[in-house]
């Protein structure tokens, strides 16, 4: 149960202040920094569910960093589905959080509450699945090799938000850069037909970036001699 709810909260944390800065951006209130406010928003509000709940369950806050840590051999086969149901409790209540928080705008109601989406006129299929596979294994693999018994420090938190940050700076104009089957999910759910029907991208292409960084990190390549 500890489990379940540091995943809940952590993965809340993370949603809610991140999704915060594009929906505020939708009530005409852009962030002065733009792209890179919303990164910023949500590798600081990663750094802050780490050092909150890190302790408790890791801080998986992801389905696919919970998937990583699973076939890498550091996390045991009965707590998967625990994690990735808490992660998506998680999602959708901060998703609710913020539609609570904007229901009260006048004017035009908010209809995208942080869904990650792609033009399918600038980017293909195959460019945005690429991306989030790709960038998703970028993520998992830093978070894997900075909490390794090699490696492990203070300064993990930091390190993995700060990436998550840096990817986003990255890859928003392509894939919306997820990296995140819950942190999807949650929003995807409230924003309309487009992002539901997009949002079967969302959860295998990082499910599989996920688990090419668990079996990498399986090898021991992280790990002392």
């Amino acid at each position: 149960m500890k489990l379940f709810l540091a995943e809940v909260l952590g993965t809340f944390l993370l949603v809610f202040i991140g999704c915060a800065a594009i929906v505020t951006g939708d009530l005409g209130t852009a962030l002065p920094l733009g792209q890179i406010g919303i990164g910023l928003a949500f590798g600081l509000g990663l750094v802050a569910a780490a050092y909150a709940i890190g302790p408790i369950s890791g801080a998986h806050l992801n389905p696919a960093v919970t998937l990583g840590f699973f076939l890498a051999g550091r996390l045991p086969a009965k707590d998967v589905i625990t994690y990735w149901i808490a992660q998506i409790v998680g999602a959708i209540l901060a998703t609710v959080a913020l539609w609570i928080m904007v229901s009260g705008k006048a004017g035009d109601p908010i209809s995208n509450f942080g869904a990650t989406t792609w033009d399918p006129a600038k980017w293909g299929t195959s460019s945005v699945f690429l991306t989030e596979m790709i960038a998703t294994f970028t993520f998992v693999l830093v978070i894997l090799a900075s909490t390794s018994a090699k490696h492990m420090n203070m300064l993990a938190g930091l390190i993995i938000g700060l990436t998550l940050a840096a990817l986003h700076l990255g890859f928003i104009p392509v894939s919306g850069n997820s990296l995140n089957p819950a942190r999807s999910i949650g929003p995807n759910l409230f924003s309309g037909s487009v992002a539901i029907g997009q949002l079967w991208l969302y959860i295998v292409a990082p499910l599989v970036g996920g688990a090419i960084a668990g079996i990498i990190a399986k090898t021991g390549v992280f790990e002392k001699d």
